[in-house]
């Protein structure tokens, strides 16, 4: 009977003494602890316990929630320049181009003077459906003016995107007409291409510009490669210049697609992440075609994935400028509320053993910020002796030494030119006036420009109608002095720049593409490449294989 009577009792007496314990603490915390908390001395606990103090203990209200907001890229930075924090109302915006599509009106826009200018109306989308044309300056979206300082690029997107179905009404002002325009448009899925342009060089040489690499990507790619071997195409040109990356998978199906059997086409490995290796499986269509890949400053990430597996397998000549040197691996975790954060995971690593990933300090992002503005200082851009190998050499598949360091250094190197670039090219290029010229033309004769529905016609009437001259005039108007001298060096730059920028608004970004590529000094180190018997021996993958010096 005792013995009952004590187990009964033995939870309470516990239960009290614990009660004890936590009062006695709590009273020599107090009084020989100099009133400061005994928390465990770790980095997650004292952050965690400084957030309370603050909401519980702080002289003013605080919004906790905007701190953490603020605190959390502040964290992120002190690590890598590409772990972000994505808040929630702007994670739709970040992962629309990486699915390939999005639910929104079909516009591509541009801001000049405060105005959001329409570029481009997407064919077939809910814009171009309800009327909208290129040239259209939007004013306002749902009744309320959309001008002056609040216009920009994110909240332009935050207001035309929206769920499938729903509606939004757009006002604009046309060129030649009265009053503002109201359009009611209805919100639809719109595609977002990343294969931007498709077509023939020449008789035998196909060309593809892949300007991201997303969900589609890889499709789109298998299409383009149909269409030029309809079309005849021996040999190929894919273009990466400017393509900031995207998603790894998409640049290994690509890769895959050139491969003969087992290559490997890249490898990440980690602290936390065991190394990943990705290989090709031999089902590829497109093992022998001889191949360039472009590159330049510019190209990142994804595109650095292929251009590196193409050159460490000997299966394609790199053309260009040494690459960004974007070679971190992101993870995508989602918080509860939305937002979501891109923690660095790993590293991307060549087959060859060469890590793509630039140095940087980490917490210190200026140098990183700066390397570009640092390597054209240093000549990187003109010369190919001034390109500086910080990494050790390693060598490709046939033996051929390739070196790490950070980037893509190209196989065969081409300066950017200068020549004929003046200080008033530079201002009439950074003041916005040649596009604000553009698109003036374009408006004022789009009846002229609309009788012509390809490229070369278009280029070929814009070349006669001296433009150059009649923009000088128009910059003058506008506070850009009249420099003779200079307008006449930089003749060949400011017409093309101006009858480019008329095509893309009359037509689309593949004749743009195809219009500035006539005269590219890349594209034309390309097609000197197939003209060499030797390098499409090695392309083609029909070399006699050397012993393979390092992995």
């Amino acid at each position: 009977m005792n013995q009952n009577k004590t187990n009964r009792f033995m939870p309470l007496l516990m239960a009290f003494c614990v009660v004890i314990g936590i009062l006695i603490g709590t009273f020599y915390a107090n009084h020989f602890s100099g009133n400061r908390l005994n928390i465990i001395n770790s980095g997650s606990s004292r952050l965690s316990n400084l957030l309370h103090i603050i909401d519980d203990q702080y002289v003013d209200s605080v919004n906790i929630d905007d701190l953490v907001e603020k605190a959390i890229p502040a964290i992120l930075s002190e690590l890598d320049p590409h772990s972000v924090y994505i808040s929630a109302k702007d994670v739709q915006l970040a992962t629309d181009d990486l699915k390939g599509s999005f639910s929104g009106v079909g516009v591509e826009f541009i801001i000049r003077n405060d105005t959001l200018r329409i570029q481009n109306v997407i064919k077939g989308g809910p814009a171009d459906k309800a009327g909208i044309l290129a040239g259209d300056k939007l004013v306002s979206i749902n009744g309320k003016a959309f001008v002056g300082k609040n216009v920009t690029n994110e909240e332009a997107m935050h207001r035309l995107k929206g769920p499938k179905d729903s509606k939004v009404k757009i006002g604009v002002k046309r060129y030649g007409e009265q009053g503002v325009k109201v359009f009611t448009v209805t919100r639809g899925d719109v595609s977002v291409k990343s294969v931007s342009a498709c077509y023939m060089l020449n008789d035998s040489t196909g060309y593809i510009r892949i300007k991201s690499f997303g969900e589609r990507t890889y499709a789109e790619m298998l299409a383009a490669l149909q269409t030029l071997n309809i079309q005849g195409a021996d040999h190929l040109v894919i273009d990466l210049r400017d393509n900031g990356g995207g998603i790894l998978e998409a640049a290994v199906q690509m890769a895959n697609e050139f491969l003969p059997k087992n290559r490997l086409i890249v490898y990440t490995q980690g602290r936390k992440s065991p190394r990943i290796d990705y290989r090709s499986d031999g089902k590829g269509s497109y093992q022998h075609i001889p191949m360039v890949v472009l590159i330049n400053e510019g190209s990142a990430s994804a595109a650095e994935i292929f251009a590196g597996a193409m050159q460490d397998n000997d299966r394609a000549t790199i053309v260009g400028r040494r690459s960004f040197g974007k070679g971190l691996v992101q993870q995508q975790i989602q918080f509860p509320d939305g937002s979501m954060i891109r923690l660095t995971i790993a590293r991307y690593y060549t087959p060859s053993g060469r890590c793509i990933q630039k140095p940087f300090k980490p917490g210190d992002n200026t140098d990183y910020e700066n390397d570009l503005l640092m390597r054209y200082q240093h000549g990187e851009f003109f010369s190919q002796d001034s390109i500086k190998h910080v990494g050790p050499a390693y060598h490709t598949h046939n033996g051929r030494t390739v070196y790490g360091g950070g980037g893509i250094t190209p196989d065969i190197f081409v300066p950017e030119d200068t020549t004929n670039i003046t200080s008033y090219y530079k201002e009439a290029a950074m003041s916005g006036l040649m596009m604000q010229y553009a698109f003036n033309y374009t408006d004022r004769n789009r009846k002229k420009l609309n009788e012509f529905s390809e490229m070369r016609p278009l280029a070929n009437y814009l070349k006669r109608q001296n433009l150059v001259s009649d923009f000088a005039d128009y910059a003058e108007r506008n506070g850009l002095r009249r420099r003779n001298l200079m307008i006449m060096r930089s003749h060949s730059l400011l017409e093309e720049y101006l009858n480019s920028r008329i095509i893309y608004n009359m037509l689309d970004e593949q004749a743009w593409i195809e219009y500035v590529n006539l005269d590219d000094a890349t594209i034309k180190s390309a097609l000197n490449v197939f003209r060499s018997p030797s390098i499409l021996m090695i392309m083609s993958g029909q070399n006699g294989r050397t012993k393979r010096k390092a992995q």
